[in-house]
């Protein structure tokens, strides 16, 4: 049966954009659900928050090769029926994670959670597909606001779900919620057709192809890899800062800071538009001059409240637009590799990711909140060097 939906000017029903936004959030924040349980999830499992906060690394790590082996398919496989069957499987992960008792089965479920919620990513390159050339930008903002709301969102649920039913409750609320959104992705997502006639190694092989052959891709990589490392910098460890003194907050309130975070979505949408105009230039130079500076408030955030609420805003403001803007860049350099394309690009930059958060743990365990900001200057200090350098050259 056909259903008669609403169109938008982009020329995709906005039913179709709205449940694609939805489902990208709902699968990326399968992987953000531990960051403000550290400290719970460490006392019932009775180890430490250092240990627990490996999770949210391990994770990371489980979507960065999820990026790399199952992205790809996107180009490869009808993508309505690879999006329900891995939205299906995320959702069993979430429900064994819920029910963990251990921290290495935690640990595992983690890992396979990260590897099969890179649906999201493949929700972003199909509404690319289907979006018309002049307002791709703008879908794709769109469908990403939907993404970078579950990264940040996803922390005051957790927080709040955790202060009324324990830190398990959100992993068992979670797996529910895929579920029915696998049963409406399966109803209202359009079928597509293949975009490449290969075999599966010589797919994987093709991505490295597009990696060599396109230096737009290799430096949009470059900044998403440093822009999400800052990003992971300051979100892993913020946990760890509003529970200690002088703050001392529990799980629900810390999971509150997600909300100030998630102004950073505005960035998504504004990129998006002035990317479709052809000020992508502009708006990388705003982007990776204030994600560096930024990073002088959010040291003083160690004892003032407004000026750490003040740093969030702006670095994820920041982050998110170089990150609309990186990516709609990259779709428009091939049509029919845009999974791909993805593929290399979310790889490089999760990996940075997984860094940032890795050795933020370590920076927050010898040098306290001043190690953090230290470490999220300079990955700051990294792709401003990198962009200016460039504009030095007048290769920007």
């Amino acid at each position: 049966m056909t259903v008669e939906v609403a169109t938008t000017r982009t020329g995709i029903p906005r039913l179709v954009v709205g449940l694609m936004s939805v489902a990208t959030g709902v699968a990326v924040a399968s992987n953000y659900y531990i960051q403000p349980l550290l400290d719970s999830v460490a006392q019932a499992l009775h180890t430490s928050s250092g240990s627990v906060g490996l999770v949210f690394t391990l994770a990371q790590l489980g979507y960065a090769a999820g990026l790399i082996f199952f992205l790809p398919l996107g180009d490869l496989l009808e993508r309505r029926r690879l999006v329900v069957v891995m939205t299906l499987a995320t959702a069993l992960g979430l429900g064994v994670m819920g029910f963990a008792g251990r921290l290495p089965v935690l640990m595992v479920a983690a890992v396979v959670v990260g590897l099969l919620s890179v649906v999201a990513q493949i929700l972003v390159p199909f509404a690319a597909a289907l979006a018309p050339p002049e307002a791709r930008g703008k879908v794709v903002g769109t469908v990403m606001s939907g993404l970078l709301l579950g990264i940040l969102l996803a922390r005051t649920l957790a927080g709040y779900l955790a202060e009324v039913g324990g830190w398990p409750t959100i992993y068992r609320v979670a797996a529910v919620v895929m579920l029915v959104l696998a049963a409406l992705l399966h109803r209202y997502l359009p079928t597509s057709r293949a975009e490449v006639a290969l075999g599966y190694p010589a797919l994987l092989r093709s991505t490295l192809s597009l990696v060599r052959e396109e230096p737009v891709l290799r430096l949009r990589a470059i900044y998403g890899a440093l822009s999400f490392g800052m990003f992971s910098v300051l979100w892993n460890s913020i946990a760890l800062l509003l529970s200690d003194a002088p703050y001392h907050y529990g799980s629900g309130v810390i999971g509150l800071f997600g909300l100030v975070g998630a102004v950073g979505v505005l960035g998504a949408n504004l990129a998006g538009r002035v990317a479709d105009k052809g000020g992508a230039s502009r708006v990388t130079a705003v982007a990776v001059v204030t994600a560096t500076l930024v990073w002088l408030p959010i040291a003083f955030g160690r004892t003032s409240l407004v000026a750490l609420i003040a740093g969030i805003i702006l670095l994820d403001f920041a982050a998110q637009s170089l990150h609309i803007t990186n990516q709609s860049e990259i779709y428009r350099l091939r049509a029919a590799a845009g999974s791909r394309l993805n593929s290399a690009y979310m790889t490089a930059r999760f990996l940075g990711g997984a860094l940032g958060s890795g050795l933020s743990t370590v920076a927050y365990t010898q040098s306290g909140w001043t190690g953090v900001s230290v470490l999220g200057a300079l990955f700051g200090l990294v792709i401003t060097g990198i962009w200016g350098t460039r504009r030095l050259l007048g290769r920007d």
